[in-house]
């Protein structure tokens, strides 16, 4: 299986479970901000929204 073959498989996941994928973006940030001990919280979070945005169809 090839990283392109993966990344679908990942996309197709995504597509078929949003809510669980937006929970797991939620816990990746929050785990990034505790790393980082919030120094750069709003970078994170506007990392977090344009994921779910992507996931949400809107890739602009």
């Amino acid at each position: 299986m090839g990283i392109g073959d993966m990344f679908d498989k990942a996309k197709d996941l995504a597509e078929d479970n949003p809510d669980q994928v937006e929970t797991v973006i939620d816990k990746a940030a929050e785990t990034a901000e505790s790393a980082t001990g919030g120094k750069v919280s709003d970078q994170i979070d506007m990392a977090a929204d344009k994921a779910k945005d992507f996931l949400d169809g809107d890739n602009s």
